[in-house]
């Protein structure tokens, strides 16, 4: 991902950027000449971890960045407010934030200590929030204003929680920030997304975990840094609400060679898997953009005499059903649909290569989601998040809630076939 020079001057507030995808994503931003805050704990030298927030910012300025080193513990309201405010008086406001910081235990409920429970909660999801909520002001009156969190998609799977909840409760607490915030702040131009790695990341906080054998089966930081500054140079007005997966974004965005990322070269079709990345991987980062483009012109000119919107949604989603979409989905949706455009519709993705069609669904049924017919229209427009939806007693669920919430999935699926 060639630097573009779109990030010259903005300024950069990084959460844990004195080492590891922090410093990538620092580095990288630097690169075109932005600000970097270094925001992050460690000021002295850590007997097994190299690096420091002075150190970073050294290797900042040395490619081409001005950098202001921050001692923060985002647990630490105080020292959040006091680096925001050096920030703003050094370099004039803030642009950008990336909340990277992060604690990590994969034990089991038994298993962990209610201290490094409270650890992970208090850095990922509050640290999060906190760090958002003070760079906001400022965020505001930027005419380039991002936040990114770097966690996972918000994907409600049991095999995600089961292993490791406490761990997977305080990072999904931070992709519940981008679910709304990115709404809460949509009137400001701001863009709020999330952006997860498919592979295991090779930094020297795993190498101490793990040991040096784990490199062969695992990228480099620069993958998450380079999709990182590929979200960043876009248009925040445009680009929001996304849940993002770092090799996605750069083969969008015209990068094919993957393997130079690969810590050895030689073990590149034998990376370990990330956690919290779905079984059709592709489509994950799209699982909270719904259908938009072909619905965009329908939408604006509202309905025909030939039929509404409900009905020529039906009629595009049909096109898409496929034996494939069936196997990943294997729900049967019942919508009954009340107001304008009021009645009841079925989608069998359960079965052969699918199905739809008006009224009772003829086979049983997983899911029955009630709603109003403007408010569904709404959500596959891209204008009303199903999860949202649901949270605000837009959409009535019953049956079983997991093959409901797979729609989000189908949504992101069934867009970039349309």
């Amino acid at each position: 991902m060639i630097n573009t020079g779109k990030l010259a001057g903005l300024t950069v507030f990084i959460t844990g950027g004195s080492r590891g995808i922090g410093k990538a994503i620092a580095l990288k931003a630097a690169r075109d000449g932005a600000n970097i805050v270094v925001a992050a704990k460690t000021a002295e030298p850590h007997p097994k971890l190299p690096g420091t927030i002075y150190t970073a910012a050294q290797e900042i300025e040395e490619v081409g960045g001005k950098a202001l080193p921050c001692i923060v513990d985002v647990r630490d309201e105080k020292q959040v407010r006091s680096a925001v405010e050096d920030a703003v008086n050094k370099f004039g406001g803030i642009d950008i934030l990336i909340n990277n910081a992060s604690a990590i235990s994969l034990t089991g409920t038994s298993d962990t200590e209610m201290k490094r429970y409270d650890l992970m909660h208090n850095i990922n999801t509050r640290g999060t929030f906190l760090v958002s909520k003070e760079c906001l002001p400022y965020l505001k009156k930027s005419n380039h204003a991002h936040i990114l969190n770097i966690s996972p998609p918000l994907l409600m799977s049991s095999k995600w929680f089961s292993p490791h909840v406490a761990y997977t409760m305080a990072k999904y607490g931070m992709s519940m920030c981008v679910l709304g915030m990115h709404e809460e702040f949509k009137p400001f131009g701001i863009g709020v997304n999330a952006l997860w790695p498919r592979t295991a990341i090779y930094t020297a906080a795993i190498e101490m975990l793990q040991g040096k054998g784990s490199a062969d089966y695992s990228r480099k930081p620069e993958i998450v840094a380079d999709a990182a500054y590929a979200i960043l140079i876009q248009d925040p007005k445009k680009v929001t609400g996304n849940y993002f997966i770092d090799d996605n974004v750069l083969r969008d965005n015209g990068v094919t060679d993957m393997d130079q990322y690969a810590c050895n070269p030689a073990f590149k079709d034998q990376l370990t898997p990330d956690f919290f990345i779905d079984d059709d991987p592709t489509e994950t980062y799209k699982k909270f953009n719904v259908i938009k483009q072909t619905l965009e012109t329908s939408s604006s000119s509202g309905a025909s005499s030939d039929g509404g919107k409900v009905e020529k949604l039906f009629d595009t989603i049909q096109k898409s059903l496929n034996e494939e979409l069936v196997k990943k989905t294997q729900a049967v949706y019942q919508f009954v649909l009340t107001g304008e455009e009021s009645g009841k519709w079925y989608l069998d993705l359960k079965n052969q290569s699918g199905a739809y069609g008006k009224g009772e669904a003829p086979i049983k049924v997983d899911a029955t989601l009630t709603m109003d017919s403007k408010n569904f229209s709404a959500m596959f427009e891209g204008k009303l998040k199903a999860a949202n939806a649901y949270m605000m007693g837009k959409l009535k669920i019953s049956g079983n809630l997991q093959s409901a919430m797979k729609l989000e999935k189908l949504m992101g699926k069934l867009k970039s076939k349309l």
